[in-house]
């Protein structure tokens, strides 16, 4: 997880998963060329609009520029990007002039002979910002599996901290007070923590997401969540997590920006 600078204008200081906007890069032919693992039409069946792999494109991309992680595999062989000490090294300095505007991805991805790999991604789930937010974002959930030999490393500029943390370590520092995280978080969270390990999660969401109405409503018009907990089990979740209470229809998640 990755801590928001706290100057930010949109949930300064929270606790984050990496992730960011959709450029128009990420729509690009260039950029689409380059990548692997899913067919574009598919993924917009699936989402039901057009254009939807730039969703994907954009989580791989802002996850190298925030946290150093390029998930991708090599274009020779399609053997994982897990990288020796020396590719690491010059997969961190393509970092680091891609922040800085001197490159672009598709050239970071030629240098090492790389393809995005989409289709380790699974969505996960999709939240809009409530009303009334300083700004409002349309933002799709990803997980994948993490890569051997990666920086992980906040950017120092939108992140100013990351760390590795278990899902119930977080809800429990949050409780605590000492972290904050946002609804969307807490949500995510709140079902990573059922599984015994990450390959478990990953099992289990790839095998629901490839089932139809894998996306369950969590909250009408603002959350959608893939379909991995059951009525009893959310309603459980929401007791016991101390923080979400429901109002009526409507979700409230206790110190928690944009609940």
């Amino acid at each position: 997880m990755l801590r928001r600078n706290p100057q930010s204008t949109f949930v300064p200081g929270a606790y984050v998963f990496p992730g960011g906007q959709v450029d128009p890069a990420d729509a690009e032919p260039a950029i689409l060329a380059r990548t692997t693992g899913i067919d574009p039409a598919d993924a917009d069946a699936r989402v039901g609009f057009a254009g939807a792999a730039r969703f994907w494109i954009a989580a791989v991309r802002e996850s190298f520029e925030e946290a150093g992680v390029l998930v991708a595999r090599r274009r020779s062989d399609g053997t994982l990007l897990d990288t020796s000490a020396v590719d690491h090294a010059a997969l961190a300095a393509d970092r680091v002039r891609l922040l800085r505007a001197e490159t672009d991805l598709p050239a970071v991805l030629d240098a090492h002979d790389a393809l995005l790999d989409l289709g380790a991604l699974v969505p996960f789930g999709r939240w809009i910002t409530p009303v009334g937010a300083p700004k409002r974002f349309d933002t799709w959930f990803f997980v994948a599996p993490a890569p051997a030999g990666h920086v992980y490393e906040h950017d120092d500029d939108e992140m100013v901290a990351s760390e590795w943390v278990h899902p119930e370590a977080a809800l429990d520092r949050a409780r605590a007070g000492d972290i904050e995280l946002i609804y969307p978080t807490i949500r995510s969270l709140l079902v990573m923590r059922r599984y015994p390990s990450a390959a478990a999660f990953l099992d289990a969401a790839r095998e629901r997401w490839l089932r139809p109405d894998a996306l369950r409503v969590m909250d009408p018009g603002q959350g959608w969540q893939l379909d991995l907990t059951t009525d009893d089990e959310r309603r459980a979740d929401d007791a016991a997590s101390g923080f979400v209470l429901r109002m009526g229809s409507e979700p409230v998640a206790l110190g928690a920006e944009g609940a």
